[in-house]
């Protein structure tokens, strides 16, 4: 009962890159997301991200939550190395190529090193541009007149409907001499805008770049902490490459992955269900009523598990070994007795199949068994039953008395 964790699949992020001063030697970012078992919801086992929401989701959260994004900021930001000038090629101005292909990395258990693969890929970016002057004066006189028109004079309307294949979002806003802008961007493809006017100077801050996880089973995992990095290029004819104009203040952009696993496992017995006691079907005095011989002892003790991830099973008694365990009494006589397990649909065992009547061995670890889902106190059973050999030795002329022992089933996620 030593484990926990939750889902991230087809999560969307958007992480935001600010204007920073002096160059660095690499940007990260921590990225952290937990799974943690839902009962309200069993069949929802995904992780969520618990990294505190900054920059466009902060100020927008109507909107990201609308649009299923999640916003950042990150310490790179982006100035031009020289003017762009009014009809410029596509390297030379506005232009936008994202890694929009998965990436693969790997997380590691803190402890165990047990390793897990996550999937990244970035499918939109934004931010905002700083141009060198006010819009109205680069662009001079003519219609419309309105910061909205200036802009869109000065390099098209390319914050409302952005360059093909990017597709705008909305949610933005202008300023005499700076514009935001956020688009849903496709793989890898280029976005770029052409300027109408000379531009002296253009700088990009707060920079958004979205980006979706694939994240690994958490039910298929051990509870604790998990860690790994992914590590971006950032710069002309680089992973994020923003044309030979636009320079970067680092050349690096570093994803910091932290999985936190919170396994549940947890196993109740009704009241009173840690004393058992082995009768024959319908009870003693069916048997000595019929004067014949039962040829069944046991009981069936029922249990509540509520699971989320991959665990065992091993049992501890009075034994020399094996499947079966001593009961004895204060004669010296005794008899012996197996213990057998059967979970509930939905956890399958050794060799993907159900778990019925599987019995367990003295000192020995049994399993794995795996949830399918989050199963949240759902009934199994514990039998416990004598052997044949072991009923014909107590039902025999002579022997009377009560025997006892003391058995111990330890279920551990500690695989």
């Amino acid at each position: 009962m030593k484990r926990s964790i939750r889902s991230l699949g087809g999560l969307a992020v958007v992480l935001l890159l600010s204007l920073a001063g002096e160059p660095a030697s690499g940007a990260t970012m921590d990225i952290r997301a937990v799974f943690r078992p839902d009962p309200a919801n069993p069949m929802h086992n995904e992780f969520i991200n618990m990294t505190p929401v900054t920059g466009h989701c902060a100020s927008q959260p109507a909107f990201c939550k609308e649009n299923g994004l999640f916003s950042l900021l990150t310490p790179i930001g982006f100035q031009s190395v020289g003017a762009i000038e009014a009809g410029n090629d596509q390297r030379s101005g506005p232009m936008f190529r994202v890694p929009g292909d998965w990436r693969r990395l790997s997380v590691r258990h803190a402890d165990t090193q047990e390793e897990a693969e996550v999937e990244v890929r970035i499918v939109s970016i934004g931010g905002r541009y700083i141009l060198s002057d006010t819009a109205e004066n680069l662009v001079g006189e003519g219609e419309p007149t309105d910061w909205s028109g200036w802009h869109s004079r000065l390099l098209g309307n390319w914050t409302w409907a952005p360059p093909a294949p990017c597709r705008g979002t909305g949610g933005m806003y202008v300023l005499p001499n700076s514009r935001t802008f956020f688009w849903l961007t496709s793989g890898t493809s280029v976005c770029a805008a052409r300027a109408n006017y000379r531009i002296p100077g253009f700088t990009y801050e707060r920079v958004q770049i979205g980006y979706e996880l694939r994240a690994p089973d958490p039910l298929k995992m051990s509870s604790g902490q998990y860690y790994g990095d992914l590590t971006y290029t950032v710069g002309p004819g680089m992973d994020f490459d923003m044309g030979d104009i636009m320079q970067p203040d680092d050349s690096v952009l570093t994803l910091s992955f932290n999985l936190d696993v919170e396994h549940t496992l947890k196993v109740d017995l009704p009241p009173g269900g840690n004393k058992v006691v082995l009768e024959p079907e319908g009870g003693w005095n069916r048997w000595i009523e019929s004067g014949r011989k039962p040829t069944r002892i046991y009981r069936d003790q029922r249990f509540y598990i509520s699971a989320s991830s991959r665990f065992n099973v091993m049992m501890q008694c009075d034994s020399l070994g094996g499947t079966r365990c001593h009961l004895r009494g204060e004669n010296g006589n005794s008899t012996q007795v197996e213990t057998k397990l059967s979970l509930p649909a939905g956890i399958t065992g050794p060799g993907d199949g159900p778990v019925k009547e599987v019995p367990l061995l003295n000192n020995v670890w049994i399993g794995p068994f795996q949830p399918g889902h989050y199963l949240d106190r759902k009934p199994g059973s514990l039998r416990f039953e004598m052997p044949r050999d072991a009923v014909d030795f107590l039902i025999r002329p002579g022997f009377s008395g009560t025997l006892k022992g003391n058995i111990t089933v330890i279920w551990d996620s500690e695989v």
